[in-house]
C-alpha cells in the first residue's frame, strides 16, 4: 500500500468544504464524526453519515440494558448537538449499496448517489452463524441489534404467556426453556438477558472453560461456580450438533449434541463470534483479508488513498479486532490524518471486562502467559469463587497481563501499569483486603487509563492543570474518559482528586451547593444543635450565596440526605409535616415506583418467616388487586402492580393480618436473610431463624445513608450467603461470626470477619456500634463495602471502635440504637391512623369528590367515570363482576353502565 499522505480533494463543495462519507451507523462512526467536529475548529469538512438501523448511533456495548430501559433513545450515543450540527447528516434507516471508487460516489438504498472527497467504512460486523443444522427455526436468534434484543424479548414473552394456563390456584405459566451457543463475553451477556426476561438459561460451550479467549482455565472454573450462583447451568467441551423442531408448533424444541447429549428448549441465542461485513469493500476492489475485513495500514487507510476502514471492518496487522476500544482508536487516528495530523494506530487494547450483574471478570494483557520465560503469580479462594492472577516477566518485576474474577477491583489500577515495573511483591496486589496493604501505583504519563476512548493518565493531570477542571465531571467532559463502559471511573477519580491536591486545588467535600459540610459532619451538626426541620438546618449551615439573603430551600441532593438524618435521629413519622417534602418518590409513597408507573408493596417477613394463614391473606390481596407476585432474593413476597389509590387499601388488609411495611422502598434495612438453621437441618449449629427474626425486628426502619441487607447462617456451610450481606451473622459451636462490609450490586464485595464466637448479647452490641457508626461516618449513598475501604484505618480502626470503644462512644452508639428500638413506628399503619397522610395516596393531589359536568362519559363503550355522591348514597343498580370494578376510599369508580358500592 502506498506510504504517501492523502491527496487533495479533487474539488471543494459549493461552501469550499470537503465531504467525508462514513458508511455505517453504529459506535465507532459515532466516535469518527465526534473526534472530526471536535478538531476541525475552521470547518473544513462537512460530514455524511449513513446508517443501516432506523436509529441513531448506539452503545452496542450496552445492549443488555435495553431489557431494564426498554427505550433506544436511552443507549443513544452523541449529544444533540453533533446530529443536529450543520455540518453533519445523518440519513437513518439508508445502507449504501455500492461503491464507485473511480467516481468516488456511493450509492444508497433509495438509488440516490453521493459524492465523496474521502470515505470511511464503518460497516462493523454481523453476528457468525455456525453451521449447524436448524439454526434457522423460527426461536433461533443472534444477540448483536437492539432489533434482535426486541425480538427475543417478545419470543420468550409470547411463550411464557402461551404457556401459562388457569388452575384452580389461579394463573400457572410453565418455565421458558432458554439455551446460549457459545461462553465468551456476549454470549454470557445473553444469558443473562434470558435470566433477565425469566427464562432459564444454559450456556453451551466447545472449549474447556467460558470465556476461554480473555481467561485461563483457572479462571474460567472460578467463572463458572459464579455463573452457576446466577442460576445459569454451563456445559463446557459440548458440540451443537443440530437444532430439531417441536413436532406441533414447528418453533425449535430440542439441540442434540456431538456426545449424544440432549437439551429441550424453547428459546436459543446463538454467540459464536463476529464476521466482519466487507461485502462493500469487496464489491469495490478493495483488499481483504485471509480471515475477512479490509486491508489497512497504520494510519487506517486502504490501497486507495481516499477510503479508509475502521472498527471490526478494518483488518489491521492481520487481523479484525472486536472490542470497541480499538475502533475508537481508529477512528481518532482517521480524524487526525484528515485534518493533516500524522497519527497511527498504536496497536489494540485488548483488555475486557464482563457486563453482568453480580459477576466480577476481567483480563489485560498477555492473559494467558505466553510470552516466553514469564510466569505467573496466581492467588484464589475457590469457595468464594475467586481467581486472581499476574503475568510477569522472568524476574518478577514487569508486568505483563492479568486475570481477575470474582474480584476485579485490583483491574483498574493495574490495567495502565501494562509493561511497566510493578513496585514491590507482584502478589501483594492479589491479596484480599485486609490481608496486606498494596503499594501505592504512580501511573506514569502514559499509561492507558481509559481504553474505549484512549486516555491516558496524563491527559487526566493536564485536564487538571491545563484545562481548569475542577471536577470529575469536568474531567470527563474534557477527556472523554469514563464515558463508555465506566470501567475506568474509580481510577478517573482518583487520579483527578490527587492531582487537584497536588495542584493546590480545594477537593471539595461538600454535600452540594447548599451546605458546604459532608453528610458525617452535617449528621453530627444536627444531632449536636438539635434541630428538628430542614428549615432550621439550612438556616443555621447552609451556604448563603454572595448578595443572597438565605441559603436557598434545598435541592435534590441534599434534601433527601436530611430526610435521612432526621429520620436516623428519630425524628418522627417520615410524611410528618414538613419532612414530607423532603422525600424522594419512593419514600414518598411508602413503596417502591415501577417502570410504568405503578407501586410495588412488600410486607416484612423477619427471617423469611410466614404463617400459612399470612400466605393466604397474601395471596387474596394479590388476587383482589390483580397483582403479580414474586418470592424475592430476600425471602419476601413482593406484589406488583398496585395503584397510588389502592396502597391504602392493601396496607390495610396487610397491616389488619399482622404485617408491616418491609420498608423495600427506603433506605433502610431491607431483609435479614436466613437458612432453616438447627431447628430443621442436620447440619445447623445455631437457631438462625431465631436470630434473623430478632435483628430484623431490631433494625427495622433504621435509616442509612444506603440500603441495608443481613443475612444470618446457622453453619459454615453458609446457605444464607451472609458473606454477601452489609452484615452477615455464621454460626459456630461457640456462638456466633460477624462479618461486615459485604454488598451486591454492580461491584460486589465479599463482606470481612470483624469478630468470632460471639454470645448473642454480644453479637448485638457488636452489630448495633457498627451500624450507628456507619450511619454517623459514611457519605451520602455510600455502601457499607467502600465505607469500610475509606474509613481511616479501614476495618482494623472500626474493629477497635466497636469491640474495644477506642474512641470513647460506645455508650453513645448503644444509646442511639436503643432510642431506635423503642421509639420505631410501623410506617404503613401510622398513614392509615392519620387522615392528614392519607389524603396524600390519590391518583392527583386535587382530584374532584365531583365528576365535572363538562366531562361526557359513554358507559356503553365501557368508559369510566367517578360516581356522584348522590349515587353512592343511593346505592348503584346491582353489583358487576368485581374484576371489572376498582373501588377506592371515596368516589366509587365506573367501569361499566352499573356501579358496585361497598361499605
Amino acid at each position: 500500500m502506498s506510504s504517501e499522505p492523502p491527496t487533495p480533494a479533487r474539488t471543494a463543495g459549493a461552501d469550499g468544504r470537503r465531504h467525508v462519507v462514513v458508511v455505517g451507523g453504529g459506535m465507532v462512526a459515532h466516535r469518527f464524526v465526534e473526534a472530526l467536529r471536535a478538531r476541525d475548529t475552521d470547518g473544513a469538512w462537512r460530514v455524511t453519515v449513513f446508517a443501516e438501523e432506523p436509529r441513531k448511533p448506539y452503545d452496542r456495548v450496552g445492549l443488555t440494558r435495553y431489557f431494564e430501559v426498554r427505550d433506544a433513545d436511552e443507549l443513544s450515543l452523541g449529544t444533540p448537538e453533533l446530529w443536529d450540527d450543520p455540518l453533519v447528516t445523518l440519513h437513518r434507516d439508508c445502507a449504501v449499496e455500492s461503491i464507485d471508487r473511480e467516481a468516488r460516489t456511493v450509492t444508497d438504498r433509495l438509488g440516490r448517489v453521493h459524492a465523496y472527497d474521502d470515505l470511511v467504512l464503518a460497516t462493523g460486523s454481523n453476528a457468525a452463524v455456525p453451521p449447524i443444522e436448524g439454526a434457522d427455526l423460527p426461536g433461533v436468534f443472534v444477540y448483536r441489534t437492539i432489533d434482535d434484543v426486541a425480538a427475543l424479548r417478545g419470543w420468550v414473552e409470547a411463550k411464557r404467556e402461551a404457556s401459562t394456563v388457569t388452575t384452580r390456584r389461579g394463573p400457572l405459566a410453565k418455565p421458558v426453556r432458554g439455551a446460549v451457543v457459545g461462553g465468551g463475553l456476549l454470549g454470557l451477556e445473553a444469558a443473562g438477558a434470558l435470566k433477565a426476561l425469566g427464562a432459564q438459561a444454559t450456556v453451551i460451550q466447545f472449549g474447556t472453560h467460558l470465556m476461554d479467549v480473555q481467561i485461563d482455565l483457572g479462571g474460567g472454573e472460578a467463572l463458572k461456580r459464579l455463573i452457576n450462583d446466577k442460576g445459569i447451568a454451563v456445559r463446557c467441551d459440548t458440540a451443537t450438533q443440530a437444532m430439531r423442531p417441536h413436532r406441533r408448533t414447528g418453533h425449535v424444541g430440542r439441540m442434540d449434541f456431538a456426545d449424544g447429549g440432549r437439551l429441550d428448549v424453547d428459546v436459543v441465542v446463538l454467540a459464536t463470534g463476529v464476521r466482519p461485513r466487507d461485502e462493500l469493500a469487496r464489491a469495490a476492489g478493495l483488499e481483504i483479508g485471509e480471515r475477512g475485513g479490509a486491508v489497512v495500514d497504520d494510519r487506517c487507510r486502504t490501497a486507495d488513498e481516499h477510503v479508509w476502514a475502521i472498527g471490526e471492518v478494518a483488518c489491521i496487522g492481520g487481523r479484525c479486532l472486536g472490542l470497541v476500544a480499538p475502533g475508537n482508536t481508529m477512528a481518532e487516528v482517521v480524524a487526525d490524518r484528515l485534518l493533516g495530523g500524522d497519527a497511527e494506530f498504536p496497536g489494540a487494547d485488548t483488555a475486557t471486562k464482563l457486563k453482568l450483574s453480580g459477576v466480577d471478570v476481567a483480563s489485560f494483557g498477555d492473559a494467558h502467559g505466553r510470552t516466553e520465560d514469564s510466569i505467573e503469580v496466581v492467588w484464589a479462594d475457590p469457595t468464594a469463587g475467586v481467581y486472581k492472577k499476574l503475568v510477569m516477566s522472568d524476574d518478577a518485576s514487569t508486568l505483563l497481563g492479568g486475570v481477575f474474577v470474582g474480584d476485579a477491583a485490583p483491574y483498574a489500577s493495574l490495567r495502565p501499569m501494562l509493561g511497566a515495573e510493578l513496585p514491590g511483591d507482584p502478589g501483594a496486589f492479589l491479596l484480599p483486603e485486609g490481608a496486606g496493604a498494596a503499594p501505592d501505583l504512580e501511573l506514569p504519563d502514559d499509561a492507558n487509563v481509559c481504553s474505549c476512548n484512549n486516555v491516558s493518565a496524563g491527559t487526566i493531570r493536564g485536564a487538571v492543570t491545563d484545562h481548569d477542571c475542577t471536577s470529575v465531571g469536568d474531567v470527563k467532559s474534557c477527556t472523554k474518559a469514563g464515558t463508555t463502559c465506566g470501567a475506568c471511573l474509580p481510577l478517573v477519580t482518583k487520579l483527578t482528586k490527587t492531582e487537584m491536591a497536588r495542584a493546590g486545588l480545594e477537593v471539595s467535600s461538600a454535600l452540594c451547593e447548599h451546605f458546604a459540610l459532608t453528610r458525617a459532619q452535617l449528621f453530627d451538626a444536627v444531632r449536636v444543635a438539635d434541630l428538628h426541620s430542614f428549615s432550621d438546618i439550612i438556616e443555621r449551615f447552609g451556604v448563603v450565596p454572595e448578595g443572597a439573603e438565605s441559603a436557598g430551600r434545598g435541592c435534590d441532593i441534599c434534601k433527601p440526605v436530611v430526610a435521612s438524618i432526621l429520620a436516623s435521629q428519630g425524628n418522627g413519622h417520615i410524611l410528618a409535616g414538613e419532612q414530607s417534602a423532603l422525600q424522594d418518590t419512593n419514600d414518598h409513597m411508602l413503596a417502591n415506583m415501577q417502570k410504568d408507573g405503578t407501586y410495588s408493596v412488600v410486607p416484612r417477613m423477619p427471617g423469611g418467616e410466614v404463617t400459612p394463614e399470612g400466605l393466604i391473606v397474601v395471596g387474596q390481596v394479590a388476587k383482589d388487586f390483580g397483582l403479580y407476585t414474586k418470592i424475592t432474593g430476600g425471602q419476601r413476597i413482593d406484589m406488583f402492580g398496585a395503584r397510588v389509590e389502592q396502597l391504602p387499601q392493601i396496607w390495610k388488609r396487610l397491616v389488619d393480618a399482622g404485617f408491616e411495611s418491609g420498608h423495600a422502598y427506603g433506605k433502610s434495612l431491607r431483609t435479614v436473610k436466613s437458612c432453616v438453621g438447627s431447628t430443621w437441618c442436620r447440619y445447623g449449629v445455631q437457631d438462625s431463624v431465631g436470630m434473623a427474626v430478632e435483628l430484623e425486628l431490631r433494625y427495622r426502619g433504621l435509616r442509612s445513608p444506603h440500603k441495608l441487607k443481613l443475612g444470618v447462617s446457622g453453619c459454615a456451610r453458609e446457605c444464607a450467603e451472609a458473606r454477601g450481606k452489609d452484615v452477615g451473622v455464621i454460626a459456630t459451636d461457640k456462638g456466633w461470626n460477624v462479618y461486615v462490609g459485604g454488598n451486591g450490586g454492580q461491584t460486589p464485595k465479599h463482606a470481612r470477619l470483624l469478630a468470632e464466637d460471639l454470645d448473642t448479647a454480644t453479637l448485638l452490641r457488636t452489630i448495633d456500634r457498627f451500624l450507628m457508626l456507619y450511619i454517623r461516618t459514611a457519605d451520602r449513598l455510600q455502601r457499607t463495602a467502600p465505607w469500610v475501604e475509606e474509613y481511616e484505618g479501614g476495618l482494623d480502626a472500626i474493629r477497635e471502635v466497636v469491640l474495644e470503644d477506642s474512641l470513647g462512644i460506645g455508650a453513645d452508639l448503644d444509646a442511639a440504637m436503643a432510642a431506635h428500638v423503642e421509639g420505631y413506628q410501623d410506617e404503613w399503619k401510622a398513614v392509615l391512623e392519620d387522615p392528614e397522610k392519607l389524603a396524600r395516596f390519590g391518583s392527583f393531589v386535587n382530584a374532584p369528590a365531583t365528576p365535572d359536568p363538562a366531562l361526557a362519559y359513554v358507559p356503553e363503550r365501557g368508559q369510566k367515570r367517578p360516581a356522584t355522591p348522590d349515587e353512592v348514597a343511593a346505592g348503584a343498580a346491582g353489583p358487576v363482576d368485581p374484576e371489572l370494578v376498582a373501588v377506592v376510599d371515596g368516589p366509587v369508580l365506573v367501569t361499566g353502565p352499573t356501579l358496585e358500592v361497598r361499605a
